[in-house]
């Protein structure tokens, strides 16, 4: 199949799936259509692979039928319309199911729906029982009704993907917002003056109970800061206007309480990647500096007890060992057998001394 056709196909589904709101006024259309030729019967139609669609109609049976049937299928293969005066005098319809048979179908004469990026997704048209001809101005009248016609299909088209785009945008602020406002860290967005933007949950609350203050949108950050920290935070905050990311770890004397942070700040940009200002974060890593601070202390003890090991313990064992050695060399292992067994015991505790050592790393 030709990607044009896949692409035409794709566009009618879309419009077939259409809740449409402008039902009145395409049905104003066809009732028009019909007026204007004085003809019976008016259609607005879509056609598919295999089907047509019977969108709108007046005085039509069906609400669908086999493409290959439909005389629409013609008219949108046509840049500009499709006429059949007489459908018995026509080849190609004269033994069709709709001429031979219900609505019986004489005079046809149609114009294909065009999108404004030129797929014909089907037609306007109009339909009688008798052979008739059709003037240049009724033709001039169908096209402007046509034209109508897929402008409504067009904006409702365009209105329900604005609908989805912003269900969609809704549906990611919310999920942005929980993590935002769900974070353990205390998160600020502030614009180039250090007006205040966005702030989450946890830093209105510590700001609240560490300064009293009930924080709000375009209130100057720099208000509340304590001014043994206000000079950092500004140099830092202009590192990131820069473009730079900033992150370091302090210890924050909060009151009576001091407190491991690990602070970032992040350039804040916009759509376009203009940098519009500073994204601060503060996380509180104090139980975990804690824990550091509590490993380190048990490697120190580690070293200190394979010091022990190495030099204390080694020294008496070297000593035994230098001892059997000389008594092995004056050959009283073969009078007291009992060195033997000193002598493995020696070597045993020697091997777990140097093993000791080895884990620890002295």
């Amino acid at each position: 199949m030709p990607l044009k056709e896949l692409e035409r196909l794709e566009a009618v589904h879309r419009y077939l799936s259409l809740e449409l709101s402008v039902s009145d006024e395409l049905q104003k259309i066809v009732k028009t259509a019909a007026e204007i030729c004085g003809t019976p019967t008016a259609l607005i139609s879509l056609i598919d692979e295999d089907t047509q669609y019977i969108k709108f109609k007046q005085a039509f049976d069906f609400t669908q039928t086999e493409r290959e049937h439909a005389f629409c299928n013609h008219t949108i293969g046509k840049p500009d319309f499709f006429v059949v005066e007489d459908a018995l005098k026509d080849h190609n319809f004269v033994n069709n199911p709709l001429v031979t048979g219900n609505p019986m179908i004489r005079f046809y004469a149609g114009i294909p729906l065009t999108t404004h990026d030129g797929y014909n997704l089907g037609s306007l048209c109009v339909i009688d029982q008798i052979p008739r001809e059709i003037s240049a101005m009724n033709l001039k009248m169908l096209k402007l009704l046509a034209r109508h016609a897929i402008n409504l299909f067009e904006f409702e088209s365009g209105l329900a993907l604005m609908k989805q785009q912003y269900l969609e945008a809704k549906q990611v602020e919310l999920k942005l917002s929980s993590f935002f406002e769900s974070s353990t860290s205390e998160h600020i967005i502030i614009d180039r003056d250090y007006t205040i933007l966005a702030f989450n949950k946890r830093l209105r609350d510590f700001v609240n109970n560490e300064y009293g203050i009930a924080i709000e949108k375009g209130m100057k950050v720099t208000n509340f800061i304590r001014e043994n920290y206000l000079l950092d935070f500004v140099k830092n905050c202009q590192r990131a206007l820069d473009g730079e990311q900033v992150r370091h770890e302090r210890l924050i004397q909060f009151g009576p309480n001091a407190h491991w942070c690990d602070i970032t700040y992040d350039p804040a940009r916009n759509s376009s990647g203009e940098i519009i200002g500073v994204s601060f974060n503060s996380t509180d890593i104090t139980d975990r500096i804690v824990q550091q601070q509590k490993m380190m202390n048990h490697q120190d003890i580690l070293m200190e007890t394979a010091f022990l090991q190495s030099h204390e313990l080694r020294k008496p064992v070297a000593n035994i060992k230098g001892l059997l050695t000389l008594l092995e060399m004056d050959g009283y292992f073969k009078s007291y057998s009992g060195l033997f067994k000193i002598q493995k015991a020696n070597d045993i505790l020697d091997e777990r001394i140097h093993a000791i050592v080895g884990f620890t790393g002295t």
